[in-house]
């Protein structure tokens, strides 16, 4: 079973709203949108990411706004909703876990075992996350996005 770091039981409502309000953001067009997407990440949102092993289980409300914060930042024009599906990276707390996800549809970080299963969508990423050299996997509706430590992005559809 996967292992939840967020209690949502003990009524803390963690809700991702990645959604692009009209009045402050313009929408791309979708051919802007994907060039947008196959550009070089920044080492802030690459680091930022990169914490949610450190923090482990017990990831807190203000780790998880700066990580919210740190998509936002990093993708300030391109909308989100119903299209970014989550986030897959090796995961380095040790035995018995192999990967976790950011899972933006499910609002939850998972460490996953590596007998478990991931959510089909993400799980078509977990090889990546393990053998492919890359810090993290972006999980889109019709692609995967693999970042390589110096920010470089590769494109799976």
């Amino acid at each position: 079973m996967p292992k939840p770091i967020f209690k949502t039981d003990q009524g803390n409502n963690l809700q991702l709203n990645l959604s692009v309000h009209s009045t402050t953001k313009a929408k791309l067009d979708p051919m802007l949108q994907e060039r947008r997407l196959r550009q070089k990440r920044s080492s802030n949102y690459i680091n930022t990411i990169k914490k949610l092993d450190i923090a482990g289980h017990n990831l807190d409300r203000s780790q998880f706004d700066n990580f919210i914060n740190a998509i936002k930042q990093e993708f300030p024009d391109v909308p989100f909703e119903g299209h970014l599906i989550g986030i897959v990276a090796q995961c380095h707390l040790g035995t018995p876990y192999d990967v976790h996800t950011l899972d933006i549809a499910g609002e939850i970080v998972t460490h996953f075992k590596l007998s478990e299963s991931m959510p089909p969508l993400l799980e078509r990423a977990r090889g990546l996350a393990l053998y492919g050299g890359y810090e993290f996997i972006e999980v889109y509706v019709d692609s995967l996005r693999a970042v390589k430590a110096d920010g470089t992005v590769s494109v799976t559809k």
